[in-house]
């Protein structure tokens, strides 16, 4: 008789999940900007009682060249545990790996050797289009169905629309498009859910024209990035509702549901608003029968010498925070939004989702200021914190500094470098202090440049649950 027994990394419960024994290992995203050399996952310790704590120990190349890695996620996670589709065998063991630029998708296992991942499958973008009609894929998402996949581009040189495509658990093959009525939406970026209550949400940036040269100012200006948040029906797969939270708030990207699976909020990060460059955290929740959005973090522009600015800014004479991450805790207290422009990471209580509280600031780098990290504090730091990842227990915040290469340019034009720094929580009290022993930097990486992370047994931001 066949015994399944489910992954031990697996929670039930947000609750049971936090109680998680503590990470010893990240996966970060290394690219090459001139695509001369392979992409990379790069594997950091993050044993404290390790010799060689907050140091580069793995490193996977990949076959190809030019891929442009960005955001990757796990093949399983606590989804799979949900009543509603339980699949008990599969094992938090692959990384799927997409190239935003080149539209492949890698999968990594990472079982035999977890400090030297293997490549064991490669999708190519002509499967992707042929069977899902995407391109440029983009975020992973774990579901309990399958490996959800979303897409900036079409297929067959279409600009758009983009949408999601899934992945099979076990072959990795591309099973085909999620959607079944896209109804009006066009512009893609993040997706995620209330599995309880059969719902996903979407989020928009650009099409592919729209962002792999960098931003567009004539775009911008013209408020044409996304704005909006898309509601679906996640058993239908069907479109059911659209918020618009106005044309000024452009590039409306990362999304955080609250990971109490009975309740229906959760957090949106619009990068900037083009009447006065602020950035804002948007909450979406119920309105009666309908859904709504709410404003409830506003972070205004600083001013600058417009001598210290790239030109895309100089007019202005002002450093937009250019929100660019959020990430909230497993218990759903605090919500971290990355200020890549300033170069400053926020931490919020969100107790009361409507009334967030700042509890925390930590500045790094930053377009104008390139504050230093204390373990090496003769070093400007180029980029900001922008990636954001949250060990499960909330004790530990990993930040990353690379946005998008061809962004990273305009904004940091004499270069963004790579690091990336680690801080400590206290969760009851909040606050942030940066880690002095832990900043992988510079040659650490290879000479590429650094995006997400993952870290080894689940992260805040890649389990969801449906037991409360």
């Amino acid at each position: 008789m066949t015994r399944w027994t489910p992954d031990p990394t697996f929670y039930p419960s947000p609750r049971d999940a936090a109680g998680a024994p503590p990470e010893k290992l990240a996966y970060v995203a290394a690219f090459d900007r001139t695509a001369g050399r392979p992409d990379a996952i790069a594997v950091v310790d993050t044993d404290p009682d390790s010799t060689s704590y907050g140091q580069v120990v793995g490193w996977t190349d990949l076959p190809h060249l030019g891929d442009e890695l960005h955001h990757f996620g796990w093949n399983a996670c606590s989804s799979a545990l949900c009543p509603t589709a339980p699949h008990p065998h599969v094992e938090r063991r692959y990384l799927i790996v997409p190239g935003l630029r080149s539209s492949r998708i890698y999968v990594l296992d990472t079982k035999a050797d977890p400090r030297k991942p293997e490549v064991v499958k490669v999708i190519q973008p002509e499967e992707l289009a042929d069977r899902a009609g995407y391109s440029r894929p983009h975020t992973i998402h774990c579901g309990p169905d399958g490996i959800y996949v979303s897409a900036l581009g079409g297929a067959d040189g279409r600009d758009g629309p983009g949408g999601i495509a899934i992945l099979d658990h076990t072959s990795f093959e591309v099973r085909g498009a999620w959607e079944a009525d896209r109804g009006p939406q066009f512009l893609a970026y993040d997706m995620w859910w209330h599995l309880n209550h059969d719902v996903l949400v979407t989020s928009e940036w650009g099409t592919p024209s729209m962002v792999e040269d960098g931003i567009v100012p004539e775009l911008l200006l013209g408020r044409r990035y996304g704005h909006a948040l898309h509601f679906w029906d996640l058993a239908r797969r069907r479109h059911v509702q659209t918020v618009d939270l106005g044309d000024q708030y452009q590039m409306t990207l990362e999304l955080r549901p609250a990971h109490d699976p009975t309740k229906t909020y959760g957090f949106a990060g619009v990068v900037v608003n083009v009447e006065d460059l602020s950035a804002s955290v948007w909450l979406w929740h119920r309105d009666g029968e309908r859904w709504a959005a709410t404003r409830v973090i506003d972070i205004p522009a600083e001013p600058a010498d417009p001598a210290d600015l790239p030109d895309l800014l100089k007019g202005f004479g002002a450093v937009p925070p250019l929100v660019t991450d959020i990430d909230l805790s497993v218990d759903d207290r605090f919500l971290y939004v990355s200020c890549w422009g300033t170069g400053e990471l926020r931490q919020y209580d969100v107790s009361d989702p409507f009334h967030p509280v700042q509890t925390g600031s930590v500045r790094l780098g930053g377009i104008v200021r390139r504050t230093p990290h204390p373990a090496a504090p003769t070093e400007p730091l180029s980029g900001g914190p922008q990636m954001v990842e949250i060990s499960r227990d909330g004790r530990r915040v990993y930040v990353t500094n690379s946005l998008y290469g061809s962004w990273d340019d305009q904004f940091y034009p004499d270069g963004v470098g790579a690091w990336q720094a680690k801080l400590d929580v206290d969760p009851a009290e909040g606050g942030l202090a940066l880690d002095h022993r832990f900043f992988p930097h510079g040659e650490d990486f290879r000479g590429l440049r650094v995006h997400q992370t993952r870290l080894q047994g689940g992260d805040a931001s890649s389990d969801s649950y449906c037991f409360p």
